[in-house]
């Protein structure tokens, strides 16, 4: 290792954390070489990788608290060289690492263990357990000290009853023999308006002062992942918005982007909350996050950046009232208290009142407003599931689906005890549209320009609107959902999602060109077009399977 000898006969400090680091080197390369040989055995092979590993970590936490005012004498330069040092901290907390997974004994190859959360070994015979791309990471300081494996991320992959495609089914009464959430007028034929003690609109507005993860990770996607929670669990499916970002403001993320044509849903600040449940702490819960790729390994991974928790009534059990709120950004995760974001944010009150302004900046924030919805609105999320976040926008199209829902559940059926395949494309795919966001745009693009060809009288029929409905749903997004040319949907894969879109806005053109020929909204001539391809066919691609989506 080169020394600059004039930065250290000026830098004590510096100097210090230098020889640390030449004596981590040697230390290192004497285990390789032991470990090559055979010298030593695993056992403490590992006791010293551990203790090279807590060494460095502490010394970089140290180095990385290094201001250029705590040294005894100028330094040119300063900043350069620390970072300089900070790399090759990493680098060797890397090797380290990497020599420790190498060193690690597999686990047994006939068990399966299925463990809750991370833990270390604290006597002897314990199992440590599942070092991710998150873990290396936070080991070599390349990510703030609140950063966590992102919670909500790993319900979704785990467990699809946090999807929103779970939460608009149809819920079972505890006899099974009807339902609990779903239920016609006979006077009017619509679904029967359902009141929840909790019914919320409110807009992601914007995260201030938020970090960036360090070095040597490519952030694909920033976003905030957000559900009803109750300080101990979460009540509803869990939803995702993206945030947007300009590098000029690295620290700040916003929310609903104004551009031309149909905002994404994925990009929509604009949600609603409807939920039953009679907890006294419910409130909805923001986790924000970013998916990140490593570009030494290409591995990818979810991080926390922290979350916010926004309660929806006061002491007194009241509604709180619409307006906006700013939400102290913790670290950590959900279930666990006073972590900070950052381990270099103080807490306490400072004395002067500018350092208190300077300080109320430095804050991680995330800005909520909550607001009314207007009374069409309000109508329609009456018909919803009595439990379900979602975008504002879609509103319209999940009480179409829920009315023909009932008509098919609630007057098509033989009997209620029935139970039966159903014969419905619509009610087999629609749910997929709530896990892919491009085609549930899709939809909401070419049922926009049907309603724009629609006259006043024909918008209030609800009769002519299914029959329409259903005849721009088959013709556009179903047919998208078989058709070869679609890549299967990834979150957060740019090029997945560049080919997707080209695809999806390219059949909807050609759609919308046949439309204006012919001068109807939609139609099964998409099918027997030579021109476009299908996936093979597949029975359950038209059938309806209550009992095995009934929640």
């Amino acid at each position: 290792m080169k020394f600059d000898l004039d930065f250290m006969l000026v830098s004590t400090l510096m100097y210090s954390f230098l020889i640390n680091l030449a004596v981590f080197l040697i230390q290192l390369d004497s285990l390789v070489k032991d470990v090559q040989t055979q010298d030593v055995s695993t056992e403490e092979a590992l006791q010293r990788c551990q203790e090279l590993q807590m060494s460095a970590e502490k010394t970089l936490k140290s180095l990385k608290k290094l201001t250029k005012a705590d040294e005894p004498a100028p330094v040119g330069n300063y900043d350069q060289r620390k970072q300089e040092e900070e790399r090759r901290l990493q680098n060797m907390l890397e090797r380290i690492n990497t020599l420790y997974l190498e060193l690690s004994p597999p686990g047994p190859s006939l068990r399966v263990y299925t463990v809750l959360s991370d833990f270390k070994g604290e006597q002897e015979g314990d199992l440590s357990v599942q070092i991710d791309a998150t873990d290396v990471l936070s080991a070599m300081g390349a990510i703030p000290s609140g950063f966590r494996p992102s919670t909500l991320n790993k319900l979704l992959v785990e467990d699809a009853t946090y999807r929103g495609s779970h939460r608009i089914q149809p819920e079972l009464s505890p006899s099974k023999l009807s339902f609990s959430d779903l239920f016609l007028d006979p006077d009017t034929g619509r679904v029967r308006a359902r009141q929840v003690r909790t019914c919320v609109c409110f807009t992601l507005w914007s995260c201030r002062m938020i970090p960036t993860p360090g070095v040597g990770v490519q952030v694909l996607s920033r976003h905030i992942r957000l559900c009803a929670f109750d300080g101990t669990q979460v009540l509803s499916n869990i939803h995702t918005v993206r945030a947007t970002y300009n590098s000029k403001s690295p620290k700040t993320w916003s929310f609903s982007p104004r551009m031309t044509g149909i905002l994404p849903t994925f990009l929509d600040g604009d949600c609603f909350l409807r939920c039953n449940s009679a907890s006294p702490n419910l409130g909805v819960l923001f986790e924000l996050g970013v998916t990140f790729i490593r570009n030494s390994t290409g591995e990818r991974g979810d991080l926390s950046c922290g979350w916010a928790f926004l309660k929806l009534t006061d002491d007194t059990g009241n509604p709180i009232p619409n307006r906006t709120y700013e939400l102290p950004v913790n670290g950590g995760t959900p279930y666990e208290k006073d972590v900070e974001v950052e381990a270099s944010v103080t807490r306490g009150s400072p004395a002067g009142v500018f350092q208190q302004m300077l300080q109320a900046r430095r804050k991680h924030k995330l800005i909520v407003k909550l607001k009314s919805a207007d009374s069409r609105t309000r109508t329609q999320l009456s018909v919803l599931p009595d439990t379900l976040l979602h975008c504002l926008n879609c509103v319209h199209l999940l009480a179409l689906h829920r009315q023909l829902l009932a008509d098919m559940l609630l007057m098509d059926r033989p009997t209620m005890q029935n139970a039966d395949l159903i014969c419905s494309p619509i009610l087999s795919t629609f749910p997929i549209l709530l896990d892919q966001p491009d085609l549930l745009d899709a939809l909401r693009n070419v049922w926009l320009d049907a309603e724009t060809n629609m006259s006043r009288a024909q918008k209030r029929d609800l009769s002519y609107l299914k029959q329409e409905f259903a005849k721009v749903y088959m013709s556009s997004v179903y047919f998208l959902l078989h058709s070869p040319s679609l890549p299967s949907h990834r979150w957060a894969d740019p090029p997945t999602e560049e080919q997707r879109a080209r695809v999806i806005y390219a059949y909807l053109d050609t759609l919308k060109h046949t439309q204006h020929t012919s001068g109807q909204s939609g139609g099964p001539e998409v099918f027997i077009d030579p021109m476009h391809q299908h996936l093979a066919f597949d029975i359950t691609e038209l059938t309806f399977d209550l009992l095995n989506v009934a929640r």
